[in-house]
């Protein structure tokens, strides 16, 4: 018996930041896999409401900015797995498959001393000690035991990439009002 997904439609908050998508249905009472874009999902467990919009391609089972208020959300094996209100039976779960997930930066846990959320280092400028621009943060990688900094700067005119490890043996100080890094990092390394 296949049951209606109702979903409730929402303005996406002005500070929402994309944090997973919904991959699959999981189980049979309407719990559904989720693919944090993070290895610490703590802005997932931490929100109790979840902005979704469709998934940029296939399937579209609905249009919009809807508003997902999670009942529970738990680590299970390597992925997490969510239960919300609305959603009660594998079809429903179904229904949200490849749907992005937000939720507002307002909402994500504090960090501690020298920890930084990615989302709130990526369009960074990165300068070494001597006052050299390395570029703007683009992205960020995770190589296993440590976090690369992706940054993107021109040079004659051509757009090019550069990648420094942010890790303390090269990254002296990260102003967040400044928008600023400060690293022990030469151009031509």
């Amino acid at each position: 018996m296949a049951t209606s997904l109702t979903l409730e439609p929402a303005v996406l908050p002005e500070d929402a930041v994309e944090i997973a998508r919904i991959a699959d249905a999981w189980g049979v009472k309407g719990w559904f896999k989720v693919v944090p874009h993070s290895a610490s999902p703590g802005a997932l467990f931490s929100a109790k409401e979840w902005y979704l919009m469709p998934s940029e391609r296939g399937a579209k089972t609905f249009t919009g900015t809807v508003l997902l208020k999670i009942r529970q959300a738990k680590d299970h094996s390597d992925t997490v797995v969510a239960w919300a209100e609305g959603v009660d039976d594998r079809d429903a779960a179904e229904a949200l498959r490849g749907a992005r997930v937000f939720v507002p930066r307002s909402s994500f846990p504090s960090t501690g001393n020298d920890e930084y959320y990615w989302v709130d280092l990526i369009g960074l400028q990165v300068v070494n000690r001597e006052g050299v621009v390395l570029g703007d943060v683009r992205e960020l990688l995770s190589t296993g035991p440590q976090t690369v900094l992706v940054l993107g700067y021109e040079q004659d005119g051509k757009a090019q990439e550069r990648m420094i490890p942010f890790v303390s043996a090269f990254v002296d100080k990260v102003e967040l009002p400044e928008k600023r890094i400060t690293v022990d990092w030469q151009p031509d390394y």
